[in-house]
């Protein structure tokens, strides 16, 4: 049996889930919140497999609530409930550990499933939204892989993506048609502005932002 805590500024909405779940005995209602403080409180209290979430609650959201909820409870699965397909609500409920997202038009059979689902561990997005958040997630790593490198200069990346390659300085100074002292000049800076303190560590963050990905080195 599943133990579930419904989290809803309405009432009515709160009954009504309640009342459909009541038909089915894989399904227990635990508790019920009508605000982000009150559902972290019973969620660390009566420790609920699935919480389902509305995503707009009055004072903190319950994008805020999940993400304390999970600080709580990783094992927890919380699935968000709301009316729109907001794509930053999604992103950010998303990021904050919510495990599906589907929307209050959602018919009862289907809500049903979901929450099987979400209780055997799967992750669950509504279709209307699943092409929308993929899209987000690949735009903010995008993003986030070219910030990583925004400090450097042309030549500076270059540099760098042989360093991650392993290349000493000499072998670097070959390819680039610089000296071995230049080289050593831009390796040096390259950590400077990358708050870095060694080759290994500017080697392992260039790979890991995927610096091939913005450097085309002649063969």
């Amino acid at each position: 049996m599943l133990k579930v805590l419904l989290v809803d500024d309405h009432e009515v909405v709160r009954l009504g889930i309640k009342s459909l779940l009541s038909h089915y005995p894989q399904f227990e209602v635990v508790a019920e919140a009508g605000t982000a403080d009150e559902a972290v409180r019973q969620a660390a209290e009566y420790q609920p497999d699935v919480v389902v979430m509305d995503i707009r609650l009055p004072g903190k959201s319950g994008i805020e609530a999940t993400r304390e909820i999970m600080a709580l409870r990783p094992d927890t699965k919380v699935v968000m409930l709301t009316t729109f397909a907001d794509d930053d609500l999604l992103f950010d409920a998303i990021s904050a550990g919510a495990s599906g997202y589907v929307l209050k038009q959602i018919d009862s059979r289907e809500l049903i499933a979901a929450l099987e689902r979400i209780g055997r561990g799967e992750s669950l997005l509504d279709p209307a939204v699943t092409q929308q958040v993929f899209k987000r997630m690949r735009e903010t790593t995008r993003k986030a892989e070219s910030e990583a490198f925004a400090p450097l200069s042309e030549q500076e990346l270059k540099v760098l993506a042989l360093v991650a390659q392993g290349k000493r300085n000499k072998e670097i100074a070959d390819q680039v048609f610089l000296s071995e002292k230049t080289v050593r000049n831009y390796v040096s800076s390259i950590l400077s502005k990358l708050a870095l303190s060694t080759r290994a560590e500017a080697a392992a963050y260039a790979v890991k932002n995927r610096i091939d990905n913005y450097v085309t080195l002649d063969k």
